[in-house]
């Protein structure tokens, strides 16, 4: 309920007379702004589905060279786990996925095996995968940052350095936790094998990803590598942007403000433990 309270109050900073509409209309006329919204909606992000389908087959293939086997791009029946190039960067972080037993499993029985909170190793920066230090490279791929340009920005900006115009354009969206959870879950889908997106489909149980990803960026305990994951963020995408802002000094005011806040909140948990 909170992470859908915090959607509708960027929507009304998006569409500031929403909310006046809301509170002089009719109940019918909130059930239709209701079910313009909704379309709006499932329209974007069919659009986002369909352009990014054929276009993610570049991002991950090498330049110049054919795929083999060959991969459809107008059809994802072969893709997924049913094809290497599709399936490597599906496979859940901290498994072999060059591990032929793996490999079958996961296109025999995908479909039950991989739980939308087993996190791909395509989230990653370089596929790389450090359970010693596990926000290190976590949403920090370039597929990541591919897929945002494309879908908030232009096709043309993933291969070109980003103008100013395109940068400031882009910074009225926000980088935000439910953007990058939202790209990240069309990444997932271009890559599997599905057709259609659905909430409830089992194979890349795209829902529990979502908010799998979106508890954790959302969570108050994370605040601070969230943080540093937002200004990377902001560093990729708006370059040249007042959006992006530098890292905390470790010796600054505001640091030790904030740790401060931290050690009364840990305070507070421990002497209600003892209590």
């Amino acid at each position: 309920e909170q992470q859908e309270h915090c959607v509708f109050e960027q929507l009304l900073d998006s569409y500031p007379s929403l909310l006046e509409h809301l509170k002089g209309g009719s109940e019918e006329q909130i059930l239709h702004i209701g079910e313009l919204v909704g379309k709006g909606a499932a329209g974007a992000r069919g659009d986002d589905t369909k352009t990014l389908k054929s276009v993610i087959l570049d991002w991950i293939s090498l330049k110049g060279e054919a795929i083999q086997p060959p991969l459809h791009r107008n059809s994802k029946i072969d893709h997924g786990f049913n094809h290497e190039l599709t399936g490597s960067p599906l496979c859940p972080a901290g498994l072999d996925c060059n591990d032929p037993q793996y490999v079958a499993l996961f296109q025999h029985f995908g479909k039950t095996l991989v739980c939308g909170d087993q996190w791909p190793i395509f989230l990653y920066a370089h596929h790389v995968y450090d359970p010693e230090d596990l926000w290190s490279s976590l949403l920090r791929s370039c597929l990541l940052t591919c897929a945002y340009k494309h879908v908030f920005m232009s096709p043309s900006s993933v291969d070109k350095e980003l103008k100013a115009t395109q940068s400031g354009n882009a910074c009225l969206h926000r980088m935000n936790p439910v953007t990058i959870a939202y790209i990240a879950t069309q990444v997932q889908f271009a890559l599997s094998s599905p057709s259609v997106f659905s909430q409830t489909d089992m194979t890349t149980d795209s829902k529990t990803f979502y908010h799998s990803l979106l508890d954790s960026l959302e969570d108050p305990e994370e605040s601070q590598e969230v943080d540093k994951l937002l200004t990377w963020w902001n560093g990729q995408i708006f370059p040249a942007s007042s959006a992006t802002r530098r890292s905390i000094s470790a010796n600054s005011t505001l640091s030790k403000i904030r740790q401060r806040c931290i050690a009364i909140k840990q305070a507070a948990v421990l002497d209600n433990i003892h209590s």
